[in-house]
Formats: structure tokens, C-alpha cells, sequence
């Protein structure tokens, strides 16, 4: 408990340092669309690269577990994607749509990280890094193309493969990937660099999430923000957790798997609901709502699954 507690409470600090900055008049307010603008076309493709480029996988049955979590998270997606009628019959806009189908897939992979190297080790990291790359590439693929569908801009197939295609984020992935699997040697100094811009993406895309922040929305929430706490951080948990078990994981690898899917939203889908036409403040609510939450369901979900790890 205390780890769980002690690893996201800094990240909801960050999230808190944002809404006060903004709220700061010695700062520009007109700096806030720049920063979002670095962050998605440089920063967080960077952070994405670099992340899929060093992750090692060794000694982990990527089989199962690619069968798994893609299976999961496809099946969740589709499930929303199939629920959008009774969206509109509650006369929910496109653009809140989206971001109930960003947060109740997106998942917080540093969160993850961090959680799995304190509670379990380095193949706990591993795993939570192949899972990563197995998931960030479908999941940008289906929120983007949510958003380009639902965000109120032109839904032609050239203008959907055209976003698809130049995506920051895809392309950061798919390099990433194609360095991971190719072997390839990029100069040292380059790849130092990378990091470099990649280190400052996290810190800078909560304190944006931050400054996007409505507290009268967290504090009283809309009921439709309530939605997708329950979907991300019970409804992926037993999808993705019972998916791994009927694959045969067992012990911690399973336990990884659960914690894995039980954090809160990735904050990098706040940027994305801001450029792509989503419903951005929603997005900030959400998140600090799951934020919270998973202070308690984190332990819940590690908890309930302890009890089919061993078997």
C-alpha cells in the first residue's frame, strides 16, 4: 500500500502544480498553448521512441501475453465503440464520446513502471515495458481514429488515413519498435539526446494536465466522468486479468499484468483531446478522478488477483 501510495502521489502533485501555474499571473497565459504544441508533436513522440527502443523483453512468453493485452484492450474498445448508440441517446456530444473512450482505454505505462520495479523487480519492468509496446501502437490507432471520427472534423478516408499516417505519436511508436526489432545502432550521442527531450515529457504533460484542470468539475464531477473510472480501473482489471489467466500466467508475471491495467488514464490523452478536437476538461477531470481512486482500487485489484496468481 505504502509503495502504490508513495509512487502516485507525486504525479498527483504535478497535476495540482498545473492547476496552480495557471492560475499564476506572473506566467503568460498564452505560453499554455505552445507547451501543448511541443508536447505533442516533439516530446511525447520522443518519450514514446525511446521507450519502445530500449525496452528488453528476454525470458518473457510475449506470446500469451501479446494474445492478452491486445486481445483486451481491442474487446474494450470495440465494446465502447458499440455503445456509442446509447451515448447519443443520452445526448452525449462526440466530443465527451472521445474522452470517455480515451480514458477508459489509455493506461498511465510510468505509473505502471514505477509501481511494478518497487513491488516486484526488473522482470516486473520488463513486462510492463512489453505490454507497452505491444498496446501503445493499437491504442493510438483506435483513440485517434475515435477522435478524428467524433471530433467534429472532416471524416473523409483520405483525411482519416492522412491523421493516422502523420500522427506524432503512431510514428514515434512504430520507430521505436523497428529500432527495438532491427538491432539497428543509432549514435550514441543522438540517442542521449533523445532522451533528453524524452526526460522532460512526463513532468511538463502532468503539469499541463494540470493547468487544463476545472476543480469544480473533479469536486462535483458531471455523472458521465464516473463512467469511465468504473470502466478503466475495475472493468480493464478483470478483462485483462482474466485474459492473462486463461493464458496460463501465473505469480507475478499475472499480479504485473492486474497492476498494470488498474492505473489511472495516460495524461498524454489530455494533449491529444486538445489538438484533435476531444473534450478536453472532461479529459482533466477524469483523470484526476482516476488518480484518486486508484489510490484504493490499485490495492484492491493486486489484492483480489494475489488469490488466482498462485494457482
Amino acid at each position: 500500500m505504502l509503495a502504490i501510495f508513495e509512487t502516485i502521489l507525486p504525479v498527483f502533485l504535478l497535476v495540482v502544480l498545473g492547476a496552480l501555474l495557471k492560475r499564476w499571473r506572473q506566467i503568460d497565459r498564452d505560453m499554455w498553448n505552445g507547451l501543448e504544441q511541443l508536447g505533442f508533436f516533439v516530446l511525447f513522440p520522443a518519450l514514446l521512441f525511446i521507450t519502445l527502443a530500449k525496452a528488453e523483453f528476454s525470458g518473457i512468453d510475449a506470446g500469451a501475453i501479446a494474445l492478452g493485452s491486445i486481445g483486451s484492450v481491442t474487446l474494450i474498445a470495440l465494446l465502447l465503440i458499440l455503445s456509442w448508440p446509447l451515448f447519443r441517446a443520452a445526448q452525449v456530444s462526440g466530443a465527451s464520446y472521445t474522452t470517455v473512450f480515451q480514458t477508459s482505454t489509455r493506461w498511465n505505462a510510468f505509473i505502471a513502471l514505477a509501481i511494478g520495479e518497487k513491488l516486484y523487480g526488473a522482470e516486473s519492468l520488463a513486462l510492463v515495458a512489453l505490454v507497452a509496446t505491444l498496446i501503445i501502437i493499437p491504442l493510438n490507432f483506435y483513440n485517434i481514429a475515435i477522435l478524428v471520427w467524433f471530433g467534429g472534423g472532416t471524416r473523409s478516408l483520405k483525411t482519416f488515413a492522412q491523421k493516422i499516417l502523420t500522427n506524432p505519436m503512431i510514428i514515434g511508436s512504430v520507430l521505436g519498435v523497428l529500432v527495438n526489432l532491427s538491432g539497428v545502432h543509432i549514435y550514441a550521442p543522438l540517442m542521449q539526446t533523445v532522451e533528453f527531450v524524452a526526460d522532460t515529457s512526463l513532468s511538463l504533460g502532468l503539469i499541463m494536465v494540470g493547468a487544463g484542470l476545472k476543480l469544480a468539475d473533479a469536486l462535483k464531477p458531471r455523472p458521465l466522468a464516473l463512467l469511465p473510472v468504473g470502466l478503466k480501473l475495475v472493468f480493464m482489471p478483470l478483462v485483462m486479468t482474466g485474459a492473462a489467466y486463461a493464458l496460463g500466467l501465473r505469480g507475478e508475471q499475472l499480479l504485473t499484468i492486474a497492476m498494470g491495467a488498474s492505473v489511472p488514464t495516460a495524461m498524454n490523452g489530455y494533449v491529444l483531446a486538445k489538438q484533435m478536437g476531444g473534450d478536453a476538461p472532461l479529459y482533466a477531470a477524469v483523470a484526476t478522478l482516476q488518480t484518486i481512486a486508484s489510490f484504493f482500487t490499485i490495492p484492491m485489484v493486486l489484492t483480489a488477483t494475489a488469490y488466482l496468481a498462485g494457482g
